[in-house]
This record gives C-alpha cells, sequence and structure tokens, in this order.
C-alpha cells in the first residue's frame, strides 16, 4: 500500500500495533504491520534489554517506541519526586478502602519493594533518559499520549531523523499537536483502551482533519475500537492515513495479558469497558470488574486520587488480585482487570499476533472490494 504512513514508516500496510510486550511488538512489524512497545514503567536500563531483544527478532523490520509524558500531574513542577515519597501522600482512607476491597475477596495485598531513588509513576524525567536510551536502537517512531510532548522529545526526535507521533481525543487537541511540531496524529476516539477522551472515533477523524487542515499537512492515524480490517478500511475512507490499534493485541497468546484475563475478554461485551479514573486517576477505559465497580459506586468510595498517586494504590491491589485469581481464588477473578477498549465485545478467540496482522490484512481486501463493487463497472 501507498500511503504517507506507511512511506514515512518504511512498512508495507499502515497497521500500528502498541503493545506493552515485546513479543507482540516484533510479530506485528515481521508480519508488516509496525509494532509500537509501550515503555511506560521501564527504565533506560531495561529499555536497552527489551529494544535489544526487538532487534533480534524483528528480522530487520521497523518498530516505534511509546513514551507516555502527561502535560498535567498532580506533582506538576516538581523536581526528584520518588515512587517512596510519593507513598506517603496517599490518604489512610484510600490505602484503607483498597485493602478492605482485598480482604474481602481473600487477597492478601503484597507491596512492591522499590529502590530507595525510584521515580514516580510517569515520571517525566526518567521518561526522557527512557527515550535517550532508545535512540541507542534503530527506532523508527516516538508516540507520547496525554498532551503535547515535550519540546525536548520532538527536538531529539527530529535530530534522529525519527517521526514524532502525538495521541489526541479532540479536534482542539490535534491544533495545538500540529503547532507543536509533531509529525503524525493519532486520532484516538473514546472506544479505545487506556486514556481516552469523550469523542467517538467516527466523529472524530473528520473533524481533527478538517480542523488541521489550514495549518500544515499532518498524517492522521485512526485509534479506538478497531479490531477488523473493515473498520480499518472505514477509517481510510474518511481520510485517515492508517490505524493505531491496542485492544486486539491483548486476546493474543504473546501479549502481557494474563489467561484470565483473556478468558474475560472472551465473555465479556462492549459494554463492559469502562471509562473510569480509578486505576491511574485519568479517565482510562478497562474491564469492569468488582474492582472497578466498587470505586465507582460503593457509597463508601474515597473515590479515585489524581495521577500518579492513583497507581499507587491500584497497581499493588490489582498485582495481588492477579496471583490470586491464577491460584484459583474466584472472587479474585471478578476483581481481575486490565485496560481495554469497547471494542472487546468483538474479541471471540486467541489469536497470535502474526494470524491478527493477516486476518486484517484480508479483512480490509473485502471491505474495500466491496466499496469497489458497489459502484458498478
Amino acid at each position: 500500500m501507498k500511503t504517507p504512513i506507511c512511506e514515512m514508516l518504511g512498512i508495507e500496510f499502515p497497521l500500528l500495533a502498541f503493545s506493552h510486550c515485546r513479543d507482540v511488538v516484533a510479530a506485528v512489524s515481521r508480519a508488516g504491520g509496525f509494532g509500537v512497545l509501550g515503555a511506560t514503567g521501564h527504565s533506560p536500563q531495561s529499555i536497552r534489554q527489551e529494544l535489544k531483544w526487538i532487534d533480534d527478532h524483528v528480522d530487520g523490520k521497523p518498530y516505534g517506541l511509546d513514551i507516555l509524558i502527561p502535560e498535567n500531574m498532580a506533582t506538576a513542577g516538581e523536581h526528584n519526586v520518588t515512587y517512596n515519597s510519593l507513598k506517603t501522600r496517599i490518604p489512610n482512607q484510600h490505602r484503607d478502602f483498597a485493602r478492605d476491597l482485598l480482604g474481602k475477596a481473600g487477597v492478601e495485598l503484597a507491596e512492591r519493594e522499590v529502590r530507595e531513588d525510584a521515580p514516580q509513576p510517569f515520571d517525566p524525567d526518567n521518561a526522557l533518559a527512557v527515550l535517550h536510551a532508545a535512540f541507542e536502537h534503530p527506532i523508527r517512531l516516538i508516540a507520547n499520549a496525554l498532551g503535547v510532548p515535550p519540546p525536548a522529545m520532538i527536538e531529539e526526535g527530529h535530530r534522529h531523523g525519527v517521526p514524532v507521533a502525538a495521541l489526541v481525543g479532540a479536534k482542539e487537541h490535534a491544533i495545538r499537536q500540529v503547532n507543536a511540531g509533531v509529525d503524525i496524529l493519532v486520532a484516538q476516539g473514546t472506544e479505545a483502551g487506556g486514556h481516552c477522551g469523550e469523542v467517538t472515533t467516527m466523529v472524530l477523524i473528520p473533524e481533527v482533519l478538517k480542523a488541521i487542515k489550514p495549518i500544515r499537512d499532518v498524517p492522521v492515524l485512526a485509534a479506538g475500537g478497531i479490531m477488523t480490517g473493515a473498520q480499518m478500511a472505514a477509517c481510510m475512507a474518511m481520510g485517515a492515513a492508517g490505524v493505531w490499534t491496542g485492544s486486539v493485541w491483548l486476546a493474543t497468546p504473546e501479549a502481557e495479558t494474563s489467561e484470565i484475563f483473556r478468558e474475560k475478554m472472551i465473555e465479556a461485551s462492549s459494554r463492559d469497558a469502562v471509562r473510569t479514573k480509578v486505576r491511574t486517576g485519568k479517565p482510562a477505559r478497562q474491564l469492569r470488574s468488582s474492582w472497578t465497580e466498587a470505586w465507582d459506586r460503593d457509597p463508601t468510595s474515597p473515590g479515585a486520587l489524581p495521577m500518579p498517586l492513583m497507581s499507587l494504590v491500584s497497581e499493588n491491589a490489582l498485582r495481588s488480585v492477579e496471583r490470586s485469581a491464577a491460584a484459583g481464588n474466584t472472587k479474585a477473578r471478578e476483581m481481575v482487570t486490565y485496560f481495554v477498549g469497547q471494542g472487546v465485545g468483538l474479541v471471540d478467540s486467541v489469536r497470535p499476533a502474526g494470524q491478527v496482522v493477516q486476518d486484517f490484512k484480508s479483512d480490509f481486501l473485502e471491505a474495500v472490494e466491496r466499496l469497489e463493487g458497489l459502484l458498478g463497472e
């Protein structure tokens, strides 16, 4: 295919796959798409190890990196905030509510041990250090979410000749990103898993394209609920240069998700993907579970803390839930959740990542042929 994205990234099919799992990234790129590794939670040392593995398993095909540097957090402007110092700011009522929830399900809370100088979640300085380390490898794209990338990120990308992408959920966000100098926009509708806005993909794509047209020609990737090649074709019919996908890769054996979560994905409907702040402190779509229901609906719930504080409450608890569920605790299984979009309702099986790419290609071609058939001779 010939789209601006294919030309910019050196790929044959404009299907971008965001994943926290290096196996998914490598498999997608080998199959002709473009894998993007989520680097949130990595250190410069660990990202070197992950990218070295991808280099050794991607058969020379291109891949990218997603660095999450939020514009707005509760600790914005502060320096040298560590994980452990941030823990002291968590109110007792939030600690107690989480511990009580786990206790009622028979789950023992296991706190993660971190070194004394470990950075806070979503730490911008650590993210830039990870980015510097990543450029020791042949990455072909860097992407940022939750705001305009810092100037240093855009400058470093351009210095290395690597396009900089940014996720947006509204047309005004797109205008800011284009004016800031990003090279690719990922217009992500509210259907998406993880952090998302309130505008649907079907509305957002043409809105963004119309809004940026007078400013600069920037390729737009469609995102949000895209699980099939037919949906991909529909987005490209609206003017998108390709698609950015995430949730579809969670139902692959290579993904970081547990077998229990993949089983729950198959059982779920699209309405089971709920948008809530109870995992990170910002609105993020995830699978409904007894954990999300308690925080959002229980009248005794203290509610979500702002980012990055809420992550310190939820992540240890949900890791403990996963371990207990894997050991056979049915109450813990009810609490298992993870980021996932409304496209979860289309998941009916677990398929290898390479097969998902091939299915996208064939489904895309069938959709295009159907459209061509409507035109007649």
